[in-house]
């Protein structure tokens, strides 16, 4: 059997032959077998593999993307967390401040009802003194009045006796100038 499409020589045939019943090789079914499978993995290659392979290179293009996106939400995440520490610190901050200021106000608020208080404690004090020696003098001036009527009226008696109306009006009002005057 020799080949229609090939071009052999006479010569070339011969061996071709030899070969083919020596080995036991079919010549022209193996190169259409090739024929065959060289269609068939073109036909694999073409609408098999090939959209296989670009289905594996987007899911890589995909998984790499989301790998690349969780680093990025991870370095945001991070970013946010530093920025929550700093807004606490920074509240933080302003809490002891305001705690400060108003520790202060209470001071100072304190410090005035006190002094407020000392000054009316004191004014009291000076008022109660000034009414205890106004009451002071008022009893003086009632005891110097009881005194010198109870002078007055033991004199008359012990002189009533003894002396004039003209002598008794006289040590009277002697008496009570003198009482007065005291």
């Amino acid at each position: 059997m020799t080949l229609p499409l090939l071009p052999l020589a006479a010569e070339s045939s011969d061996a071709v032959t030899q070969i083919t019943r020596e080995f036991g090789i079919n010549l022209p079914g193996i190169l259409a077998q090739m024929f065959s499978f060289a269609v068939v993995a073109w036909v694999l290659w073409r609408f098999a593999f090939k959209p296989v392979m670009a289905n594996l290179d987007e899911r890589q293009k995909r998984i790499a993307s989301g790998l690349a996106y969780a680093d990025e939400m991870k370095a945001k995440l991070a970013q946010a967390q530093q920025a929550a520490d700093a807004q606490l610190k920074e509240a933080q901050a302003k809490a002891r401040d305001i705690l400060a200021e108003a520790q202060k106000a209470a001071k100072d608020f304190a410090d005035r009802q006190q002094q407020e208080t000392v000054a009316k404690s004191a004014d009291l004090l000076k008022k109660a003194q000034e009414a205890i020696e106004l009451e002071k003098k008022k009893m003086l001036a009632e005891a110097r009045g009881e005194i010198a009527r109870l002078v007055v009226a033991t004199t008359q008696r012990v002189l009533a006796s003894e002396l004039s109306d003209a002598d008794r009006s006289r040590y009277n009002a002697a008496a009570a100038r003198e009482l007065s005057n005291v």
